[in-house]
């Protein structure tokens, strides 16, 4: 029964060493030579200009939570599409229907103005 779990071991053994040996690597090998420019903090390559805890605009969420939305709705047309002869027209049906309910809700965030960047 042991030996049935041997390859999972290894496998997640190796992808363990894989993943901590560059880190461990790095630490050991790299030279550690810190100044004050080095630990400075920076914005996109030169001085901050504002404070870091500054708050955003709402539709920088919005148009992120809208993104994850539709990405993730779409992630179901794969099982869909591996099982499409298995489930026949009613399968297919419902996801007509979903994916209606999917572009009514596009098209109603592009009325909005949900998605325009200003």
């Amino acid at each position: 029964m042991l030996e049935n779990y041997l390859p999972i071991l290894i496998f997640l053994g190796l992808g363990v060493f894989f993943g901590v040996a560059p880190v461990v690597a790095g630490f050991l090998v790299s030279p550690n030579r810190p100044d004050s420019e080095k630990l400075s903090p920076y914005e996109c390559g030169f001085e901050a200009f504002e404070d870091s805890r500054m708050k955003f605009d709402v539709r920088y969420y919005l148009v992120a939570i809208l993104f994850i939305v539709f990405d993730l709705e779409i992630a179901f047309l794969f099982p869909w599409a591996a099982v499409l002869g298995e489930i026949g027209m009613f399968g297919y049906i419902a996801m007509v229907v979903f994916l209606g309910i999917l572009v009514i809700g596009f098209i109603y965030e592009w009325k909005k103005g949900a998605l325009e960047w200003e």
